[in-house]
């Protein structure tokens, strides 16, 4: 299967310095052979990386190239919008579900659940804080108790003799 030098690139980009995510991972997200990964790895660094086509793939854009489309998308009018979506080798529906997925990750992020989720690992890490200030503090004091008594011990075997 070949793959246009933009989804090439875009793993690469993925896989490489500053991003730096491993082979195995990218390769699951992407559903690209891992081996097909190191080659174009190889070849890069070698120099003769084939530039191919320049067309890229809906299926490996990012969320922040994906949301780029969607505005420029929605600036558009309807009669000049095909030709912008063919240039880009895109179908309508790619739009409409990436502006979706956008909604719906804005959504989840202002999730009141979130919010409460945070508060309560908040409250949890204050409470289990707490919890060692306490252990400690009943530790030092049977280690004060134990040695009283041995002290109290030490003291009456003195007194005897």
């Amino acid at each position: 299967m070949g793959y246009s030098h933009a989804v090439r690139q875009s793993l690469l980009k993925k896989v490489l310095r500053p991003e730096g995510r491993s082979i195995v991972e990218v390769s699951r997200e992407t559903g690209v052979n891992e081996q097909t990964i190191r080659n174009w790895i190889k070849r890069s660094e070698s120099g003769i990386f084939d530039d191919g086509n320049q067309d890229s793939c809906p299926r490996f854009l990012t969320p922040r190239e994906k949301y780029q489309l969607v505005v420029e998308a929605a600036g558009i009018e309807n009669e000049k919008l095909g030709e912008f979506l063919r240039e880009r080798g895109l179908h309508s529906e790619h739009i409409t579900i990436w502006d979706q997925e956008l909604r719906d990750m804005i959504d989840k992020k202002n999730d009141p659940k979130d919010q409460e989720l945070k508060e309560l690992k908040k409250k949890n890490k204050e409470l289990e804080k707490e919890l060692q200030r306490k252990e400690k503090a009943l530790a030092e004091a049977a280690a004060l108790l134990i040695l009283k008594k041995k002290l109290d011990t030490l003291t009456r075997e003195h007194e005897d003799d």
